[in-house]
């Protein structure tokens, strides 16, 4: 590869002129500047990024760790926060944890070796080395979607117990009593906060849950959830309805229903968690809870580029509140009377 040194020697100027020139840093005469240009296309030069970014002490470029590119609710933030990176002049580097922590620890160093100027981290779980990791980078960090207690970090999360109460409540005010949920991997913050959820709406329907505990863990996903599925539908009696405490997990609980010749949601009604844009499509189209994906990935770059720029110090924590999206998969529980509303004249 040819060197600032070589473009220098074929135009005929010093080095400094040539970095005066790919940098624009101070005026160069017409008729030195057309001959470095000449010289960098004969050489086909490429001003190197690593000199640049020890000059200027920034590299232009973010980095973002997500436990699992497989899942099409990461895949949808990571293209918003692509999107914004991009349209502010940066380049990210998008590593996949595949939820392993020792796997989360190398790209952390690999990241830190590249020089990023900011890091945006959705967190993989059961990993106690990560806050000391993450304060060693020493620069500006936002988490995503799982928060950290220990790491003073700005947060963009939903209100995940919240989501868990919206799916119940709507689950019991279509005369659901035996309602199941089917949650994510154990210990995992946002699934243990979305089982909350359920068990807060099963308490305010005065619903025992203790009595019949029916929950199973599904992984967070599709196989997870069709096993989950299969297993509680050998329970007697049946639920009627099931929470899972996310799309991936509640497509594989369709396919287990329909293989079982369980009609949805004539005998069983499902509400999912995330609105994938998947969700809208399976068969039945899926009642789920909604997570704001596009206000998500765009907050997280927004915050990030502000500590970067220097334009906040404070740690920002924002939780951002989940919608219900209410679809086909979901319905009235046989012999359910709707309660008379009377009329006040």
């Amino acid at each position: 590869m040819s060197t600032i040194k070589d473009v220098a020697l074929r135009a005929g100027v010093s080095v400094t002129t040539v970095s005066h020139v790919v940098n624009g840093t101070r005026h160069v005469s017409a008729a030195g500047r057309e001959r470095v240009e000449q010289a960098i296309r004969e050489l086909a030069y490429v001003p190197s990024a690593v000199a640049r970014s020890l000059k200027s002490n920034t590299t232009r470029t973010l980095g973002m760790l997500i436990p699992n590119s497989s899942n099409p609710y990461f895949a949808e933030i990571v293209r918003v926060v692509e999107d914004r990176c991009f349209a502010a002049g940066y380049t990210l580097i998008l590593c996949n944890t595949d939820d392993e922590p020792r796997r989360q620890g190398i790209y952390l160093k690999v990241l830190a070796e590249r020089r990023i100027d900011g890091l945006v981290v959705v967190s993989t779980g059961d990993d106690d080395s990560l806050p000391t990791l993450l304060a060693s980078l020493r620069i500006p960090i936002v988490l995503l979607d799982r928060e950290i207690t220990e790491q003073d970090c700005d947060l963009v999360e939903t209100a995940h117990m919240q989501g868990g109460l919206l799916a119940t409540r709507h689950l019991v005010s279509l005369g659901h009593r035996r309602i199941a949920c089917i949650g994510g991997p154990a210990g995992l913050v946002p699934s243990e906060q979305r089982i909350a959820g359920w068990r807060l709406g099963l308490a305010e329907a005065g619903l025992d849950i203790d009595a019949n505990p029916l929950f199973w863990h599904g992984g967070f996903t599709s196989q997870g959830g069709y096993e989950a599925m299969h297993a509680m539908l050998r329970t007697e009696p049946l639920p009627t309805a099931v929470f899972v405490c996310n799309d991936l997990m509640a497509i594989g609980a369709l396919r287990a229903a329909h293989e079982s010749g369980i009609q949805v949601p004539g005998a069983l009604s499902i509400v999912g968690f995330d609105d994938i844009e998947l969700s809208s499509f399976t068969s039945p189209p899926l009642t789920t809870v909604a997570q704001p994906k596009q206000r998500m990935g765009a907050l997280a770059v927004a915050m990030l580029l502000e500590r970067i720029e220097g334009r906040r110090r404070d740690t920002r924590k924002v939780v951002l509140q989940p919608e219900l999206r209410v679809r086909a998969s979901t319905g009235r529980h046989a012999g359910f009377v709707e309660p008379v509303r009377l009329l006040h004249v």
